[in-house]
Parts: structure tokens; C-alpha cells; sequence
């Protein structure tokens, strides 16, 4: 019986080549966007699901008024004081990311040699001998539980040991660190694979809090107000309830910062975040690389359902239309003896067998594609490192293929053997409206996401052309990430002033487009640490504002007088607003700030225009330029601004300058537009996948309308052969072949768009107000207009196929 059915299945599938095809390609596509979909998804979800107890391992985090969402990171005594005084608490660590050290110098020399090895490594962070009793890291080399135990040790990635030490074991190896207090010898105690590692903590080297650069101050802070740098996470005890727990840790903030917060009026509420949601759910401040973002999960994974279920209902819809070439069939087999089950079982083979070669051609898609789809993504996808997803994938064919050819089988099935063969093959209206409706609702899911890929289409746009108040072209940035580079800034801005490419040369303790935590609290004349405003600080040297092309819109520029203006600041237009002053009047007020029971006083020299220094997700706030050494080195970056054209030649000169100053350090620079471009990597990648899978769901729905274009027309062949011969022009019998589809399309329209426009609106609430695109009457139009432009591109083809053949032949029978 089964081989009778599969003979039967292969027969009908060779009979019908077009239908077949079509159904073949689109469940095909829909299940090789699923794979690839689901691949990336299982990759984002995969961030800190390997720790061992990960749902015991949470962060401490904070709010507060003037930071937004929150604060990822605590003032040092914190971790310290949960251990000892919350019994829940099994372990407690801190991660320290130290402001402006983006990029370490690191040294090697080989025992015995004068050669040695020198690169910029990133994310080198500061932890506690406990790091590890926290975290599970996959060691190559070195006992984990005790590589930080000692002072100045260090425990480096895989990556980081093949750089310096090739496939040697490099423990005990000693490496000099360019930091900003100067050069420090940490000695290599552990290696850590890295390869696969999917963390929100993206560490290359992490060195011991017990150290001789920092060590000291790190131990002498006491308060759990100010220096809230420190990451802490816990390990709770088994069976705690993190709810309760948070009431205890802000009643133990109470009693340790209570009356100081209370003095400053500050409000601070903590609260645990799980760490297996960091990654993907957590987007508050100080984070320390940017995370991935769950809504867009949900988007792609909606586009994954959507292009499936767009298949399934090209299948169903073609299954159906075809009934009447079947319907004699199934009288007859009705009539020798079949049952309702078996015709059923039938069909469902059929359907299946179509799923198994849709299957076949999708995991060669899958293989085909993903080298583009990881570009697209920005990551190194690879099936077998998710071993199950073949088999749900093949699963999903499965419950595809069922799903698809559940309506179809017991449709088929159901006609009456009499009736069939004489020509009646049942209720043929309710057919119709059924595949009806679901080509309203296949357009309905290709109109929306048209409009979401317009409308992500016009964001970035915004996002690319606005003026950010400062000039992000032609300029250059070289990280002084040591001590010794930074002693050297000032001969090395005159060598590479000299450049004739170069306009101009600065520096600074940050500059647009990273991140910069250096905040401090201030008040105006009259108010109290009551009324204080936060306000982003970066320290600055002479030709800061015109190599970046900030505008000064009231008072002057700092001294370049190293004696004079150590006590004034340059503020933004929102920092004078926020403090109660008006920018055309601000010269000379004061504003202060506390530090260690001591008042400070600032005074205002001049008025920047505002300026975006963070993405435009994110709103302008209160920014203040000084030279006062305590808010920060000053030689942290050179910035140049370059001219126009020969950028070759200049930046090798440029090099030439560097290794001058600095010989024994690697020449490294990155440009500030693509450093501002990096806070929108996310949603560009968002755009363009939605963009991309959007042309896919087009096409596949294009499918289906072509195998429904085709069945109208081969089943009003007749009528179109009399149409013809009682003198219908081939562009009128067009149009009345076209005219039912294109309403279905406009009905689509009209329930789609207005559902996506809400959809969108909730997309667009996460970029800032002023930068934030409106919905526009054109977006729809463009929306509408692209869905009815293809519908009847891909309808007219084959009505205008039939249309023009020769009526003969379509009434030769009669």
C-alpha cells in the first residue's frame, strides 16, 4: 500500500511540473530562512548559558535619578560588604573596565633575547581572585580557582597566547602592560579558550585587582556613593529568592550610604539582574560592550513564521484550486473501494514527500547562503555547532508538511463519489473564499513587512545624514594608552603638525563616539547637592573644539596657559540650561560640585552648541569640557583633523611621525565617523535583514500567486477562447483575469497597514525624540504601491499568456 501511494505521489508530482516546482521552492526558502533565522538566534541566546550555576550568577545593578534605565556598575565596597553581611550570598566578584583604557600595550620579551613582541590588545578588564569561582571559563593552561590568587597576575585568552607565545604554554611568562599610571609586569598564570565564547563580558586578558598599578586605591575606597565602576555579580545560595534578596541588599545600602545619600538627596534603588538575560534583555548604562537586543529576535523570528506560513499557504491555496483536476480521481477510487482514511493518507504522502525534497533543496540553500547571511550578520555561524537544529529542522518540515496538506487531504477527500462524477464537485464557493482569504492574509504579512523595511530605511537614513553638531569626517584618532606615549604627546603633536595632510592636532580624555562613564555631580549658585544635575566630563587640550569642528557659541576656549582656567569649564547648551542659567548669560556663574566632604567651585568660560557624543538613540546631555586634571587625563587620545584627498600618503606620514616619537610602540588609529557608526551597527543589521528576508517573502508570495494566476487562467481557458472569438482584445481579457487578484491585494492594504504602523511606531520609540522618524502618508503609499505593482506584474505575465493564445486551441474539444 505504501509503495502504492509513493508511486502515486511521484506520478502526480512529474505530472504537474509547475505546480510542484512552486511548492517546492517555497517551502524550500521558508525552511532555509528558518534554518539560518534559527541559527542566529540560537547563537544570540547562547550568551552565558555555559557557566556553570548560571541561574544562581546574578549583576547588581542600579537606579537612579539621571541615568536613565539604570547603572551596570557599584562603588567598590559593595561586593565585599554582600558576602560578609547577606548569608544568601555563596560568592561575590567585581570586574573593573577603567575609563579611557580601550586599548593595552602589551609586551613580551623572550628570556635570553632582545627581540620581543608588541600589540594594542581591547577589553582588558580588572577582577577579584573570585572571578572564577563566579564564572566557568574553559582553560587550556592554568588551574582557574587560584591564576588570580597571586599580585599582578594576569590570565589571557587563547587568542592572545598564539599572538605572543604560539603553541607554546606560556605560563609563568611574564608580560609588561603599557597602562595610563605607566609600564607593569603581570605574570601569565592562566589561558582561557576563547574560540566559541559567548559572553556579555567580551574579555581578551584579565589581570587581578591585586596589583601594583591600582591595587592601592582600590583598596583605600570606602564609599558606596561615589565610583560606582565596579560590575558586581553574586552567586546566590541554592534556593534563594532573588526578590527577597534585593529587599536585604537595599536595606544594606541603608545602613552603610543611608545618611550620605540622604545629604546628597540622591535616591538609589539596587536590584539583581539574572545573568543568562543580560545579554539580550539588559541596556542600561555602563554596559560593557553593547548587547544584543530581544526585540530583534522577535522580529526575525516573526519573519521565519511568516515566510513559512506564506509557503503553507501557497501550498494549501494550490492544493485546493487544483481539486477539480482530482475530483474524478477521487470518485473513482471512492468507487472501487477506497476509504476516507486512506485517500487522506494518500494526500498527506504526497504532501510529505513534497516537504522531504523541499527539505533536501533547503539544507543546500542553507549551506549555500550562509556565508552571506554571516556577513550580514557580523558572525561566524556554523551548523554543527547546534547538532539538534538539523533534526528540528527536519521536524519542522515535517509539521510543515502535515500542516500544509492537513486542509488540502480532508478537503479532497471529503467530495461524494456520485456527484464528483457527474461533474459537481461540491461547494466550490467555500473554496474559493478560503483560498481568498488566505491570499489576503499572505499580503497582509509581505505589506507589513514592506513598510517595516521603508521605514527602517528612512531611520538610518536619518541616522546617517543628521547633523551631529560637531564634524565626524576626515578626522583621526590615535590611542596614547600608555604612560610613556602620553609623556610624549607634545613632540609628537608638533611631528605630525608638520604633515602637510594635517590641519590640526589635539587631544583628549574622550571623544565622540565612545563611551564615556566620567560624570559628576553639580549644582548651581544658591541650590544644594539636593538639586544636583549630572553632568558627562572630558578634559581637553588647546585646538580641541576646532579640530572637531564644535562651535563656541559664547566666551572662549581654555588657556593654553598649564596655570590658568584649572578651575573653569566649557558647558553645553543642555548643561547651562539644566543648571538654571541662560547660555547668552552663563559667563562667569559658578557651579559646584563635592568631593570627599569638600565643596569645589567651577566657573563657565564659554557655551558649546549641543552636540551628539553618544548615538542618536540616545538624547543630548549635559557635557563638560575642562583641563582639570581630576576629572581625567587629558592624553588618553590625539585627535587630527586631515585635508582632503592623498589620505594615503598622509596617514603614512602620520605613521613616520609616531615611530619617531615612539619607536617601540605599534602605530595604531581608527577615524571617528567609523567609531560614531559602531553605536548603530545593531539597528543597521536589523534593517538590513529585514530588508533582505522581506525580497524573500515577496517572492515566495509572488509564487503562490503565479501557480494561482495559472490555475484561473487554465481553468477559464474556454471562456477566454470564446472571449476572443466574439472579438475581446487580449489587454481587456488581461485586465478581467488580473482584476480579482488586485483586489485581494487592496484589501490586504487596508488591513495590513495600519497594523504595521503601530508595529513600527513601538520599533521607533527606542531612538531619541528629536532624531526619531514620523510615519509619513508616502511610507504607505510606497508600501501599497510596491505590493500592487508586483501582484499584477506577476499576475498580468500569465494572464497575458493566456490572453494571447490562439483561441483554437482552447475550443477545438467543444
Amino acid at each position: 500500500m505504501l509503495r502504492n501511494y509513493l508511486k502515486v505521489a511521484i506520478r502526480v508530482l512529474t505530472r504537474n511540473k509547475a505546480f510542484s516546482l512552486i511548492n517546492i521552492a517555497g517551502l524550500a526558502i521558508g525552511l532555509a530562512t528558518c534554518m539560518l533565522i534559527m541559527l542566529y538566534i540560537l547563537d544570540e541566546k547562547s550568551y552565558d548559558q555555559y557557566h556553570r550555576d548560571a541561574d544562581r550568577i546574578y549583576r547588581v545593578a542600579m537606579r537612579a535619578p539621571g541615568i536613565g534605565q539604570g547603572w551596570a556598575a557599584q562603588p567598590a565596597p559593595v561586593a565585599a560588604s554582600m558576602q560578609q553581611e547577606l548569608p544568601e550570598v555563596e560568592v561575590a566578584t567585581r570586574l573593573l573596565k577603567m575609563p579611557n583604557m580601550d586599548k593595552t600595550l602589551i609586551t613580551w620579551h623572550p628570556a635570553g633575547s632582545g627581540e620581543g613582541k608588541r600589540f594594542f590588545e581591547t577589553n582588558g578588564y580588572y577582577v577579584d581572585s573570585s572571578f572564577f569561582q563566579v564564572f566557568t571559563y574553559d582553560m587550556k593552561w592554568g588551574n582557574s580557582r587560584t591564576a588570580l590568587d597571586l599580585p599582578n597576575s594576569v590570565v589571557i585568552s587563547e587568542s592572545v597566547a598564539d599572538r605572543f607565545f604560539g603553541s607554546a604554554n606560556p605560563i609563568g611568562q611574564p608580560l609588561t602592560l603599557g597602562l595610563p599610571e605607566g609600564d607593569f609586569v603581570y605574570t601569565v598564570r592562566g589561558v582561557f579558550r576563547d574560540g566559541n565564547l559567548k559572553s556579555h563580558i567580551p574579555a581578551h586578558f584579565l589581570m587581578s585587582m591585586k596589583n601594583s598599578d591600582i591595587g592601592g586605591w582600590v583598596d583605600q575606597l570606602s564609599d558606596w556613593v561615589m565610583t560606582s565602576i565596579f560590575h558586581t555579580y553574586v552567586k546566590l545560595q541554592p534556593g534563594t529568592d532573588p526578590v527577597a534578596l534585593e529587599k536585604k541588599i537595599n536595606r544594606l545600602e541603608q545602613q552603610h550610604a543611608g545618611e550620605k545619600l540622604r545629604t546628597t538627596g540622591l535616591s538609589v534603588d539596587l536590584f539583581l539582574q539574572p545573568l543568562t538575560q543580560i545579554y539580550l534583555h539588559s541596556a542600561i548604562g555602563d554596559e560593557l560592550a553593547p548587547n544584543g537586543n530581544i526585540r530583534s529576535l522577535y522580529i526575525l523570528g516573526s519573519i521565519a513564521i511568516f515566510l513559512l506560513v506564506i509557503a503553507c499557504i501557497n501550498f494549501m491555496n494550490l492544493s485546493t484550486a487544483r481539486s477539480e483536476q482530482r475530483a474524478r480521481e477521487v470518485g473513482v477510487r471512492k468507487v472501487l473501494g477506497a476509504e476516507r482514511r486512506m485517500l487522506v493518507m494518500q494526500f498527506l504522502g504526497e504532501s510529505f514527500l513534497m516537504s522531504l525534497l523541499a527539505l533536501g533543496l533547503a539544507l543546500l540553500l542553507a549551506k549555500l547562503f550562509l556565508p552571506a547571511f554571516n556577513e550580514l550578520t557580523g558572525k561566524d555561524l556554523q551548523p554543527l555547532r547546534q547538532p539538534g537544529l538539523i533534526f528540528w529542522i527536519a521536524g519542522l518540515a515535517m509539521v510543515t508538511g502535515l500542516l500544509a496538506g492537513l486542509y488540502p487531504a480532508f478537503y479532497l477527500s471529503a467530495f461524494q463519489p456520485v456527484r464528483v462524477l457527474k461533474g459537481y464537485i461540491g461547494n466550490y464557493f467555500s473554496a474559493t473564499l478560503i483560498r481568498r482569504v488566505l491570499v489576503v492574509f499572505q499580503f497582509c504579512i509581505s505589506i507589513g513587512l514592506i513598510l517595516g523595511a521603508i521605514v527602517s530605511w528612512r531611520q538610518m537614513s536619518v541616522v546617517q545624514d543628521q547633523d551631529l553638531g560637531f564634524s565626524k569626517e576626515q578626522k583621526i584618532v590615535l590611542p596614547m594608552q600608555s604612560k610613556q606615549v602620553a609623556l610624549n604627546y607634545t613632540s609628537l603633536r608638533d611631528e605630525i603638525a608638520k604633515t602637510p595632510g594635517v590641519r590640526s592636532v589635539t587631544c583628549g580624555s574622550t571623544y565622540p563616539g565612545i563611551v564615556n562613564i566620567n560624570d559628576m555631580l553639580f549644582y548651581a549658585e544658591g541650590k544644594t547637592m539636593k538639586d544636583f544635575i549630572s553632568i558627562y566630563t572630558a578634559t581637553i587640550e588647546q585646538d580641541y573644539f576646532r579640530t572637531l569642528g564644535l562651535t563656541l557659541l559664547h566666551g572662549r576656549e581654555l588657556s593654553i596657559n598649564p596655570n590658568a582656567d584649572t578651575t573653569a569649564g566649557i558647558l553645553n547648551e543642555t548643561a547651562v540650561k539644566s543648571l538654571g542659567y541662560d547660555p547668552a548669560h552663563a559667563l562667569g556663574r559658578h557651579y559646584y560640585f563635592e568631593w570627599q566632604g569638600t565643596r569645589h567651585t567651577m566657573e563657565i568660560i564659554g557655551v558649546v552648541k549641543d552636540f551628539n557624543f553618544q548615538g542618536l538613540q540616545e538624547t543630548i546631555k549635559p557635557y563638560m569640557f575642562t583641563k582639570m586634571g581630576f576629572f581625567g587625563t587629558r592624553y588618553a587620545y590625539l585627535l587630527a583633523s586631515l585635508k582632503p584627498g592623498h589620505y594615503s600618503q598622509t596617514l603614512s606620514e602620520i605613521g613616520e611621525a609616531w615611530k619617531k616619537v615612539n619607536p617601540t610602540t605599534p602605530f595604531d588609529y581608527s577615524f571617528i565617523d567609523r567609531d560614531f557608526q559602531k553605536n548603530y551597527e545593531k539597528e543597521q543589521q536589523s534593517a538590513r535583514i529585514v530588508a533582505d528576508f522581506t525580497a524573500i517573502a515577496i517572492i515566495v508570495a509572488c509564487l503562490g500567486l503565479f501557480g494561482l494566476a495559472s490555475f484561473s487562467a487554465e481553468q477559464r481557458r474556454k471562456e477566454i477562447g470564446i472571449r476572443k472569438v466574439l472579438g475581446a482584445s487580449s489587454l481587456s481579457i488581461t485586465r478581467l483575469l488580473s482584476r480579482d487578484f488586485v483586489r485581494l491585494v487592496a484589501v490586504a492594504m487596508v488591513i495590513a497597514l495600519p497594523l504595521s504602523a503601530l508595529i513600527m511606531s513601538k520599533w521607533l520609540e527606542h531612538f531619541a525624540g528629536p532624531y526619531r522618524v514620523s510615519l509619513s502618508w508616502w511610507m504607505f503609499a510606497i508600501a501599497g504601491a510596491i505590493a500592487l505593482l508586483v501582484a499584477l506584474l506577476t499576475v498580468s505575465v500569465q494572464s497575458a499568456r493566456s490572453a494571447m493564445a490562439n483561441p483554437v486551441e482552447s475550443l477545438r474539444n467543444e
